[in-house]
């Protein structure tokens, strides 16, 4: 079943993370010393990188999403944050003033959404001149590599083919994504890949814990509770770790500047 976002029992999914600091390093690189003032995190979730934002000395963030259920785990989550607000609100239609923000951060959200051509004419509208677009999702590739010690979302897929289908098929790839930035107005788009710290887990159970729980990652939704105690029981076998286990998620990060 594929998850609900609007069902009060998800409510602490996408709360019970902190954003890694190799992110916050990767942001800041790729944003090369730009000033902003003020950030917009669409698709927040429960807050994770809007905290992060403001840890990286931003003195203005935003955080939309479409959910009331997951803005209640948002406001719970960044509790103490006072330069973050959230709002109701979807990446079609913000309801945001244009020309408003110097950054928008729109983080594993593009996969859920089925127009990139409006989601990304809205994020240009609401853009200041020389404002940053910055995109970080999962391709095709980077979604079906192989399991690793580090990399447990390719056991996911290796287990469950079928769900390697469904996955291919809610990604964008790379060059879709260009295609239709340089439609919304972008004209200076790069693009990197990028290894991000997902999880430090002390030890396996605890990683094993965690994918039982489905926290953070909606495809686990698309399994019954069957299937993921026998995905459990698979990367339980295919690791050998009696130690920390670092878990690392490959994204592709588009970052397209509006001139």
């Amino acid at each position: 079943m594929t998850i609900n976002f609007h069902d009060a029992n998800n409510k602490q999914s996408y709360t019970t993370r902190k954003a890694n600091d190799d992110w916050q390093a990767q942001i800041k690189k790729l944003l090369r010393n730009k000033e902003i003032f003020h950030a917009l995190d669409i698709g927040c979730g429960g807050g994770i990188y809007s905290k992060a934002l403001s840890e990286m000395g931003i003195p203005n963030i935003t955080g939309i999403d479409f959910s009331k259920v997951m803005l209640d785990g948002a406001k719970a989550n960044c509790r103490g944050y006072e330069k973050i607000n959230f709002q109701l609100g979807n990446a079609y239609n913000t309801g945001l003033s244009g020309q408003s923000y110097d950054l928008i951060v729109e983080r594993a959200l593009i996969h859920h959404l089925h127009d990139l051509a409006s989601c990304f004419s809205e994020a240009f509208r609401i853009l200041k001149h020389n404002g940053i677009l910055l995109i970080q999702d999962r391709t095709p590739t980077d979604s079906l590599l192989e399991g690793t010690v580090n990399h447990i979302r390719g056991y996911i897929f290796s287990k469950f083919p079928y769900l390697a289908e469904l996955e291919v098929k809610r990604r964008y790839t790379s060059e879709a994504v260009t295609k239709e930035l340089k439609s919304a107005g972008f004209t200076r788009i790069d693009k990197i890949k990028f290894w991000e710290t997902r999880n430090i887990y002390p030890s396996k159970n605890e990683l094993l814990t965690d994918i039982r729980s489905r926290n953070g990652r909606s495809i686990l939704h698309e399994l019954t509770n069957s299937e993921l105690n026998q995905l459990a029981e698979y990367i339980n076998s295919a690791l050998h770790s009696t130690g920390n286990i670092v878990e690392k998620d490959r994204w592709t990060i588009w970052v397209a500047t509006k001139k």
